[in-house]
This record gives C-alpha cells, sequence and structure tokens, in this order.
C-alpha cells in the first residue's frame, strides 16, 4: 500500500467516526495498523484536510472520476478504427458462416 494511501485511508476512518483529524491521529491511525509513512505526510494532509474539509475534498474526487475515464475513454474509441484501418462499419459487420447453423450443438 503507498504512503498516500494509507494515509488517505486513515482520513477516512477518523472522519467516519467523527473524530478532529490531526496530523497526531493520523499518525497514530497509521502506527495502530503497523503502517510506517514518511513524517511530513499527516501533517501535510491534517492542514489541508483542516483547510478545506475532507467533505469537500470526497465530493471533488467524485465528481473528477467520471470524468477521467471519459477522457480517457474517448482517445481509444477515437483512435481505434483508424488504429485498424478499416471503417468502424464494416469492422463491426459479420458475415454468417455454415458453423451458425448448427445452433452450437456440433451435431453435424
Amino acid at each position: 500500500m503507498s504512503d498516500t494511501q494509507a494515509i488517505t485511508y486513515a482520513a477516512l476512518m477518523l472522519h467516519d467516526s467523527g473524530a478532529n483529524i490531526s496530523s497526531d491521529k493520523l499518525a497514530q491511525v497509521l502506527s495502530a495498523a503497523g503502517i510506517e509513512v514518511r513524517p511530513t505526510l499527516p501533517i501535510l494532509y491534517a492542514q489541508y484536510i483542516q483547510k478545506v474539509g475532507l467533505d469537500t475534498v470526497i465530493a471533488g474526487a467524485a465528481n473528477a472520476a467520471p470524468a477521467a475515464a471519459a477522457v480517457a475513454d474517448a482517445p481509444a474509441a477515437a483512435g481505434a478504427p483508424a488504429a485498424s484501418g478499416k471503417p468502424a462499419a464494416k469492422a463491426a459487420a459479420k458475415e454468417p458462416s455454415e458453423d451458425d447453423d448448427d445452433m452450437g450443438l456440433g451435431l453435424f
């Protein structure tokens, strides 16, 4: 588990329990879990969360995730026909063959 992932889980755990998120409490949770992170991370995370609020961070991450996925899918979808050199309609069309006539039974 990466340092940032571990400290994010620790912050979410403190938030869910209703505790105030401070650098000491983040370090305490990580220590109890047996996870060692850089000593500056709990301080930085606690300062940022106290300034912005964890609810705002969660809402921003929830809104950014679908947009990032859509942007990642768009170039792949646009580049697929060009990469194969065939129009999308011809690539998607499948001609029926004699093998399809037995409806998957394989008797003849």
